[in-house]
């Protein structure tokens, strides 16, 4: 009897040794986030050069080199191999700068392309083929960086409703989503306020490490729901919560990109498909993509279905831009 008591007692301990280690990890991670920031605040306001924005009385910019440091450090193992290959790659973005190799390519555009398939490829030996909506997540977030604080509130929104969902799923994998929670409110405070930009290194990281968070999810769902479709509804319910994640950003951003859309796009009334299809399809990369399959070609749409489904922002050419009642016609025969 009391060699059971003596043995039940050691199993308590541990167990509680763990949870300590898990709280002190989570509470590490959000002050040494926070002191990271701080310093390269301080650093990059001293360096300047590509690192530093004349805007709004001068911001530093690349300061998501703190999160992104904690998470490859604090990260299991092999996702924060994931998170550490596409956040290098970002950070030489920030540091060269916008350069040009080709009329239509920049280096960044060139960098984040690469990133993106190392991050499919490797990301597909640890996931399957969700790795790809993982990666893909870089996208949607280089959209969301674009307005202060966008990017760090999606990502405490949908880390905390992978927490949940973990956690009442038993799946260990909530600690990931709450250290990635902790990890954007000790940085977000001052991005919310416009003093400081994450960068592509910040926004490629969250982005990458959000998608690792949310492919856990999809993953317990997936083994809960159909084992036997283990692979399709996995990826169906990533896909869900990628365009989930879309669908927030389009919200959070809808004052400013309807003033995008409507001054440099000319897309008049733009609709809510509109936003999510910029979203989903916008940047550099994006509007390469486009110049690359309609190469001079402007696309007019006229069908009300496919206007609310965003198809003007879809096939929207920056190469050429032309008038509304010109160029090709998209619609229901």
């Amino acid at each position: 009897m009391n060699n059971i008591l003596i043995f039940n007692l050691v199993i308590t301990l541990k167990m509680l040794v763990n949870i300590m280690e898990i709280y002190i990890i989570w509470i590490l991670a959000f002050i040494l986030t926070l002191l990271l920031t701080t310093i390269f605040t301080v650093l990059f306001t001293k360096i300047k050069g590509n690192l530093y924005e004349n805007v709004r009385g001068g911001i530093p910019r690349g300061v998501g080199l703190a999160p992104y440091l904690v998470m490859v450090l604090l990260f299991p193992q092999p996702y924060r191999y994931l998170i550490a290959i596409i956040g290098l790659m970002a950070f030489i973005d920030d540091v060269i700068g916008r350069r040009k190799i080709t009329a239509y390519l920049e280096i960044g555009q060139l960098l984040r392309g690469l990133g993106i398939l190392i991050v499919m490829l490797g990301g597909y030996y640890i996931f399957g083929p969700v790795a790809i909506l993982v990666a893909l997540m870089v996208q949607i977030f280089n959209i969301a960086d674009m307005e202060p604080g966008t990017a760090g509130i999606v990502v405490i929104i949908m880390s905390f409703v992978s927490f949940v969902i973990l956690a009442l799923l038993n799946s260990s994998s909530y600690y990931m989503a709450v250290l990635l929670l902790v990890i954007c409110l000790g940085y977000i405070s001052q991005d919310y306020s416009g003093y400081i930009m994450m960068g592509e290194v910040g926004n490629h990281s969250f982005a990458v490490a959000l998608g690792i968070c949310l492919a856990s999810v999809s993953s317990v769902i997936a083994k809960l729901l159909a084992p036997q479709h283990f692979y399709l509804v996995e990826f169906i319910v990533m896909l869900c919560l990628f365009l989930i994640t879309a669908m927030i950003i389009a919200k959070l951003r809808t004052q400013t990109l309807t003033y995008y859309l409507e001054r440099y796009l000319h897309i008049q009334n733009p609709t809510f498909g509109d936003f999510v299809m910029d979203v989903l399809t916008g940047g550099g990369l994006g509007d390469l993509c486009r110049k690359l399959i309609l190469e001079d070609r402007q696309i007019t749409v006229n069908n009300p279905t496919l206007i609310k489904l965003g198809a003007r922002r879809l096939v929207y050419n920056p190469v050429k831009a032309l008038p509304s009642n010109e160029g090709s016609t998209l619609s229901k025969n």
